[in-house]
């Protein structure tokens, strides 16, 4: 393979279809109610499946980025696909043994999640210095919407073979499709620009003057600034994708079936924002669009709780889908804007564990308070006087400088 233009579009277009694939484990509640009258498991037990994949993606996403540097993204990838493929085709033999679901789905197939995210994405942004915004956008914009692919396939395949039987055909599928794009990743030869493309001035100083190692990127705060605004934004937009459908039936009095309706909405909103938001950084700039989507979600936060309308609330809880969905599409070309795109799998990679951590914080934020005080409001208006006091920190991160980039450097500077 040569290393002109039209060969770059052919690996973004393989990533992309790796990405539908790994996105499918947003489809997880098609799986909720077969699961619990199979086996009589609680919808806690269940969840709690889920619940491990995502943690185990975030660790497992590290450990991809670090290993790329010595296999090259292919291997890691097509190794990433085979544990994800098995960890399902494993799940359909659990039985009725819960344990067995937690290490097969939530562990392995975790682990296949997190080595092949990370993969298209580090990938990916080499290749397209000069839109990184965008083509991260495009390929974790295939995240967001595998769920939407994979739910109604799977609906049909477990009312016509059961569970069982459709975690396995699901498993050899995205086997298939992970390991199958994998052949086409590659990295570029070093420093590769596309022909007669030069940064322009505005983006050079939005960027390092040097590509950070992940030890180096550790040692500066403003990695821990991204990591931050990550794990804010995500908290607040899985805040919502916990409580969608139940939040949807008490504010505005609709049917279950109705509010269930909700849960599609949002996953188009997911799946659109990771592409538009990234898309229009690379004009305004990843610190503005973050500062937007902050200030967006503090105000849709405020107003949430005292819409009435089933269509209101709709709108309100796409605008925070988007804003989730963008996080993840414009944070890995923020992460490679400060740190270089050489080192960007692992420095990334670790900084998806804000993703795990607000998994778990986010939902238990919003239901701890929503069973203390019975209703919605004041889970809603926390989280939206969160959102306004995070506009403060795309405001304060600049890329790191040679003389100020360590923490005492930092230190000594305002002492």
């Amino acid at each position: 393979m040569t290393t002109n233009s039209s060969n770059r579009w052919l690996i973004a277009a393989a990533g992309v279809v790796m990405q539908l694939a790994l996105g499918a484990v947003y489809a997880w509640s098609v799986f909720r109610i077969p699961l619990t009258k199979s086996y009589g498991w609680t919808v806690s037990q269940v969840t709690l499946a889920f619940e491990l994949a995502i943690l185990m993606l975030g660790f497992a996403a590290l450990a991809g980025g670090l290993w790329m540097k010595r296999s090259g993204p292919r291997r890691v990838a097509a190794i990433g696909g085979l544990c994800y493929g098995l960890g399902l085709v494993l799940a359909g033999q659990v039985g009725g043994h819960l344990g067995l679901l937690y290490l097969s789905y939530g562990v392995l197939g975790g682990i296949g999640l997190g080595l092949s995210y990370i993969v298209p994405v580090a990938t990916l942004i080499k290749w397209f210095p000069d839109k990184r915004g965008m083509i991260t956008g495009i390929a974790v914009a295939g995240f967001g919407a595998g769920a939407l692919i994979t739910a109604p396939v799977a609906q049909h395949l477990i009312a016509w073979l059961g569970v069982s039987q459709t975690f396995t055909i699901l498993g050899i599928t995205y086997f298939i499709a992970v390991s199958g794009s994998a052949f086409f990743m590659r990295n570029p030869p070093d420093d590769y620009r596309p022909p007669g493309w030069h940064p322009p001035v505005s983006q050079q100083q939005q960027r390092a003057d040097k590509d950070y190692t992940l030890g180096a990127a550790l040692k500066t705060w403003q990695w821990y600034g991204l990591w931050a605004i990550l794990f804010l934004n995500t908290s607040a937009g899985i805040s919502i994708i916990s409580q969608a459908a139940p939040m949807a039936q008490e504010i505005t009095h609709v049917s279950a079936v109705a509010a269930a309706s909700l849960v599609g909405i949002i996953s188009i909103a997911n799946g659109a924002g990771r592409f538009l938001w990234a898309w229009f950084s690379d004009f305004l700039g990843r610190r503005r669009v973050f500062q937007v989507m902050f200030l967006a979600q503090a105000i849709v936060f405020f107003l949430l709780s005292r819409v009435h309308s089933f269509g209101g609330l709709a709108v309100l809880a796409f605008i925070v889908l988007l804003c989730y969905g963008g996080g993840f599409g414009t944070m890995p070309a923020f992460a490679a804007d400060f740190f270089g795109a050489r080192n960007v799998g692992s420095i990334y990679g670790l900084m998806l564990t804000a993703w795990g951590l607000a998994g778990l914080l986010g939902p238990t934020l919003i239901a701890h308070v929503r069973q203390s005080t019975g209703y919605y409001t004041e889970a809603l208006d926390l989280i939206a006087g969160i959102m306004l006091l995070s506009t403060a920190l795309p405001f304060l991160v600049r890329p790191p400088k040679p003389s100020t980039h360590t923490l005492p450097g930092l230190l000594q500077k305002h002492a």
